[in-house]
């Protein structure tokens, strides 16, 4: 079928076995089983980033729906994807926020500021990229780059967890058996409890967690009231942003790794699919970066198309786009439930700490597979430098200053690996 042919037919198509493509849809008892399929791919990690950088996450879920419908509607329903918080904010939102990793982030307007200007460039690569193409990105952030900026993103975050989320010997213990939980999970279990494999050992974790601590006394008791003063229904805390220029130079360059983030995923797609989706990369960063504006306008993350969902996709062969509209109005419902939010905010914070030592781990291994996947010669020394110097400049939070602007270790890394790349790349065959 032409890419023309495919771009008339209608979303609403019908089908009922096999493949289920983009622009078709199962009946929708099944497109809205498999919608709240995806919500509960996506909601370890869209409650995890938020409660890691302080937001509220209740917010974070329902700003997740809206940006997936954003999306959908910007990318003419011709693109897959959810849209969930973004990992890539964590560190620089840190920092920029100084965040203490305990409870709502008092500083949270002036990196709302910053996301949205880093949506704004994240929107206006989009526009680029839909009149010009993507080729100049890939000379731009080669393999070597991408797979090296996203394995940074987790091995700088990794003292996060280890050092600010035990403040006990309990605690630390209680992260060991999370992080083995999650590990037990995904070996051991099948279909899609292997997929779940974080809320499931989170869930583990947490019970194992209530026996120690409000059963025997082992460690602080987990706090129940917070759960049942909380209402079933009620408006998300929507806050508004603040416009700082020290935040916007340490946080607006997270649009290179979201640029990156996204090409991965809608290539990965693409391959799945078997259509060329490349027309629709312009549209598909103008409506993640219009999502993450939007989002963080009224107090939410930065958003990014998700990796968790595009798994179930590839595991059930569903494809249709019609299933996201639903996953969005699902995790809009959950946004207006107080009571949700209170539920996630009582669990153990050493059960998190393990979770985000899994995640974190996880996303660093993700970039060394970017180089196994495009096949990075690492005999080549300018391949070996730019991964290498990379690598250290983030994990070792390498900091420049320029007057009273300080540049911190995700930062100098990203733009390190391009400037590297640039400079080291240029040789004659």
């Amino acid at each position: 079928m032409s890419l023309l042919n495919w771009q008339e037919k209608p979303v609403t198509a019908l089908a009922n076995e096999g493949v289920i493509a983009p622009d078709e849809r199962l009946p929708w008892p099944q497109t809205t089983a498999m919608g709240v399929q995806h919500v509960v791919a996506m909601f370890g990690s869209t409650v995890l980033a938020p409660i890691l950088m302080g937001f509220d996450p209740n917010l974070a879920i329902f700003m997740s729906g809206i940006g997936t419908l954003i999306f959908y509607f910007i990318t003419g329903g011709k693109v897959p994807s959810y849209l969930g918080s973004s990992f890539a904010f964590i560190g620089v939102v840190i920092a920029a926020t100084a965040y203490g990793g305990k409870g709502l982030n008092a500083n949270i307007p002036v990196a709302l500021g910053a996301i949205i200007v880093c949506g704004a460039i994240y929107a206006l690569i989009g526009v680029v990229v839909q009149a010009i193409g993507t080729a100049w990105i890939e000379r731009l952030m080669p393999p070597v780059v991408t797979g090296a900026v996203v394995a940074v993103i987790g091995l700088n975050l990794a003292s996060i967890p280890v050092k600010n989320m035990a403040a006990s010997g309990f605690d630390s213990w209680m992260q060991a058996i999370t992080f083995v939980s999650v590990a037990l999970v995904a070996v051991f279990t099948r279909g899609m409890v292997q997929r779940l494999l974080i809320l499931v050992g989170l869930a583990i974790a947490t019970l194992i967690y209530l026996v120690l601590t409000n059963g025997m006394g082992l460690g602080k008791p987990m706090d129940f009231s917070g759960i049942a003063a909380a209402a079933w229904l009620g408006w998300p805390k929507f806050q508004a942003p603040v416009f700082d220029s020290t935040a916007i130079l340490l946080i607006a360059p997270v649009a290179l790794i979201l640029v990156a983030e996204n090409l991965g995923h809608i290539k990965a797609v693409s391959a799945m699919t078997g259509r060329n989706l490349d027309p629709y990369l312009g549209r598909a960063f103008i409506g993640d970066g219009i999502a993450t504006m939007v989002s963080g306008s009224a107090g939410g993350t930065g958003v990014t198309t998700y990796a968790e969902n595009i798994g179930v996709m590839a595991a059930t062969r569903i494809y249709s786009t019609a299933v996201f509209i639903v996953a969005a109005i699902v995790a809009l419902v959950l946004g207006f439930s107080p009571k949700f939010g209170a539920l996630i905010q009582a669990i153990p914070l050493p059960v998190m700490g393990g979770v985000s030592i899994v995640v974190f781990g996880l996303i660093a291994i993700a970039g060394a597979r970017i180089w196994v996947d495009n096949r990075v010669d690492f005999s080549d020394p300018a391949n070996l430098l730019i991964a290498a110097l990379t690598l250290i400049l983030g994990t070792g939070d390498f900091t420049l200053k320029f007057g009273s602007f300080a540049l911190g270790g995700i930062g100098t890394a990203t733009f390190g690996a391009v400037l590297l790349a640039a400079l080291l790349l240029r040789r004659k065959t």
